[in-house]
């Protein structure tokens, strides 16, 4: 944990493999990393911050854009806002919202502040390098997918899990979920999406991006071949 694995120009990965507590132990994390033109990085998803990870991206660029890129996956965030306080902090709809509100307590964090709620819409810090969609249907998970043009990347969070089957860890977890030794939404995720019609309209939105490679944050990275394994794992919609 914390030494970037760099898969492309400009682009990295950093693996958390003890992350998860109880069935879900061993689950394993990853968090992505992306230096823009401007040399500010974007990282989506940050595992747990430590020496050696701060000291790593301080060795690639200035941490500006901290991302959270669903109501399930925020949980070091902060740390990295009070770690570089010049950074902005982006998360999905739901995720600081009102918990007297019944409906939004589920994955809400009030002790956070967000400097722009995330929609279909890039942010002027990388508007026209790293593209991005609202995935709809699944209103509890609410996860914002990406697209780094320049290496032809999507980058996933819980929508896509790409776990081997001999993978060892999480037993328990990955067999409930049914997530071990395929490519795309495990089984607690299509009970999630809800709108099937919505999510249908949100897959095609994604089909449009010229991706090859897909990251994921729990499982391998594919390196190739992303979008037609993509599209054969939600035709089921």
């Amino acid at each position: 944990m914390g030494t970037p694995k760099n898969l492309a120009p400009n682009l990295w990965i950093v693996d958390q493999p003890d992350f998860g507590s109880g069935p879900a132990k061993g689950i394993g994390t990853r968090m992505t990393v992306i230096r823009l033109a401007r040399d500010g990085l974007f990282l989506h998803s940050p595992t747990k911050l430590d020496d050696e990870t701060k000291r790593a991206l301080d060795a690639i660029g200035e941490v500006r854009a901290v991302v959270a890129p669903s109501r399930a996956h925020h949980l070091f965030v902060g740390d990295y806002i009070k770690t570089w306080p010049a950074a902005k902090l982006y998360g999905p709809p739901g995720l600081v919202g009102d918990i007297k509100d019944f409906r939004a307590r589920s994955g809400a964090r009030p002790d956070l502040k967000l400097d722009a709620v995330l929609g279909d819409e890039p942010q002027s810090e990388w508007a026209g390098e790293i593209d991005q969609h609202l995935f709809r249907g699944a209103r509890w998970l609410n996860e914002v997918v990406f697209f780094h043009r320049p290496s032809r990347t999507a980058i996933f969070t819980d929508l896509v899990f790409n776990v081997a089957a001999d993978f060892k860890d999480a037993r328990i977890f990955y067999t409930l979920v049914g997530g071990r030794g395929r490519f795309g939404p495990h089984r607690i995720v299509r009970m999630i999406i809800r709108d099937r019609k919505a999510a249908r309209e949100s897959v095609a939105k994604i089909l449009e991006w010229d991706f090859d490679r897909v990251i994921v944050t729990h499982g391998d990275v594919l390196e190739s071949g992303g979008k037609a394994k993509f599209a054969a794992a939600f035709s089921y919609l």
